[in-house]
């Protein structure tokens, strides 16, 4: 087979996706990446190969004024990073990009966002005394990539950024996930999205997820225990070696505290995929909103007036959260390819099977 997602397959997905079935089909939202996959053979650390990149979100897009979107995350199991989390805890917003990228290159790309959001939002931060705080997130990469060899650079997060585009999200092999491992297979970048109504309105959930978690014993597709019929080629002996970030968009009007709660619910769509969360993995997750649009907090009025849903009203979009998340996870699997290890070296990262996929799915009644 030749599709590159994973409802092509036949797959029995519940729940209807927008357009793209991405994070782009949120209003606004933008998505770009920078992949850098150069050399072949043994791993030479400062020479490669290299095998990494950046994933950028724009929740805005490229408007000139750093307008706030309503925010609130989520760390499942905290082996890891993401950037400015303290801030939208507390704030419950957050303004400029999202990038994700490997565990060694935060620093290199929060500065590259940086630069990129003193650029884009030149006049406000040369009239106001503003301050720049955009989200980087990261997995760990260092079993495909020559991770210590710090190959990412700032210029590549302002490519990505430059790049970001809506319509289809590249996945699999690209961006921050071209690197990443998924249950043992080629893991990487995925997106999805679902269209929810809520009293007679219709609102797009959006999800993005660099994949790079769990083993093979755990994978389970749409509650088909996969992992124990497609069993070999494993790699890790033991306990899982990776992470996840997953970052949630939507037009849906929510408040931070109901933006934190959303964000748990991605617990939940990655679980659907069979990870219990490993203690070695950062499992990290980002709600956003681009619903209520303000000026920025610096420049607002005193008194605010907000719009948001009941939260009686929400479980539709919970549910409509989960499943995007799952349906991420998978479509990053599917959208992967190859990729030989550096860390043991001289095996394969097998992506996942997608005719052998399909069998087991069929043979348990969840492929149409």
């Amino acid at each position: 087979m030749t599709t590159d997602r994973a409802r092509d397959l036949g797959l029995d997905f519940p729940g209807r996706p927008g357009p793209y079935n991405a994070i782009t089909d949120v209003p606004g939202v933008l998505v770009g990446v920078t992949t850098r996959t150069e050399g072949e053979g043994p791993l030479r650390t400062g020479h490669g190969p290299v095998r990494t990149g950046v994933t950028a979100i724009l929740p805005r897009g490229r408007e000139t004024e750093p307008r706030p979107v309503w925010a609130g995350m989520y760390a499942l199991n905290g082996n890891g990073e993401m950037t400015g989390s303290h801030w939208v805890r507390d704030g419950g917003y957050l303004v400029g990009p999202i990038c994700i990228t490997n565990t060694h290159a935060v620093g290199a790309v929060h500065h590259g966002a940086t630069r990129w959001m003193l650029r884009q939002y030149q006049a406000a931060f040369e009239s106001r005394h503003l301050w720049a705080m955009p989200v980087v997130a990261e997995t760990y990469d260092g079993v495909l990539n020559d991770i210590n060899g710090l190959h990412v650079t700032a210029d590549d997060a302002l490519a990505a950024l430059d790049a970001a585009d809506g319509g289809a999200v590249p996945e699999g092999n690209t961006g921050g996930g071209t690197g990443m491992i998924c249950y043992e297979f080629k893991g990487g970048t995925g997106s999805a999205s679902r269209l929810v109504e809520v009293d007679g309105t219709r609102y797009a959930m959006g999800a993005l997820v660099q994949a790079n978690h769990g083993t093979r014993a755990w994978f389970t597709a749409l509650g088909v225990p996969v992992g124990r019929y497609l069993t070999e080629d494993t790699l890790f002996p033991g306990s899982e070696q990776g992470s996840i970030i997953v970052v949630l968009g939507t037009d849906a009007p929510l408040l931070p505290h109901q933006l934190d709660r959303l964000a748990r619910r991605a617990a939940i769509g990655i679980g659907r995929g069979g990870t219990p969360g490993g203690n070695n993995s950062g499992d990290i997750f980002l709600a956003f909103s681009v619903a209520n649009p303000r000026p920025p907090m610096q420049l607002g009025e005193a008194r605010l007036t907000l719009e948001f849903l009941n939260d009686e009203m929400l479980d539709a979009v919970y549910l409509a959260a989960v499943e995007a998340v799952e349906e991420a996870v998978l479509n990053a699997m599917v959208a992967a390819r190859d990729m030989t290890t550096l860390r043991p070296a001289g095996r394969v990262c097998r992506a996942l099977d997608h005719d052998r996929l399909v069998e087991v799915m069929r043979r348990h009644g969840r492929c149409r």
